[in-house]
């Protein structure tokens, strides 16, 4: 069976709050044996990278905004340097099944926007309060989401 891919998107700067959110996120993804891709950078990305790689067989990609590999944090296992810039947000909701939004701006907004736009569904924990997001309130019921979803498709 094809591993599904689960995009986590989230602020590159955060508070120790939600950086343990982001670290559990990427826990239960890798638990769940999904692949990780997220932006490849810092703050809620690098965290859950960093709690993806505490699970076997766990597997991350980092989509970065620019031409240089080294900026990736360094819980990425593929690092793709995209030069895009912001429009590289694009590629990384495209390349998901489903999208965890953890907290975040504006650049998180958009990602969200380009998920709803393209029909894929979008989880949301303490992020922007829009039509479409499924709002989870605990991380508990996470698990059991993502083990429907990916079952479901």
């Amino acid at each position: 069976m094809k591993r599904k891919i689960v995009a986590v998107i989230g602020g590159r700067r955060c508070n120790s709050k939600v950086e343990q959110t982001a670290l559990e996120v990427g826990r239960i993804v890798a638990k769940v044996g999904a692949i990780l891709v997220c932006g490849g950078l810092s703050g809620v990305m690098q965290a859950a990278c960093k709690g993806a790689s505490t699970c076997k067989n766990s597997l991350t990609i980092g989509i970065l905004p620019g031409d240089d590999k080294e900026v990736g944090n360094p819980f990425v296992d593929i690092t793709i340097p995209t030069g895009m810039g912001l429009a590289r947000n694009i590629l990384v909701v495209k390349t998901a099944d489903i999208v965890i939004a953890i907290d975040g701006e504006y650049g998180t907004l958009s990602e969200i926007a380009i998920a709803l736009q393209s029909n894929k569904p979008v989880l949301g924990i303490g992020t922007w309060d829009i039509k479409g997001v499924r709002k989870i309130g605990s991380l508990k019921n996470l698990e059991r989401i993502l083990l429907k979803f990916l079952k479901e498709k």
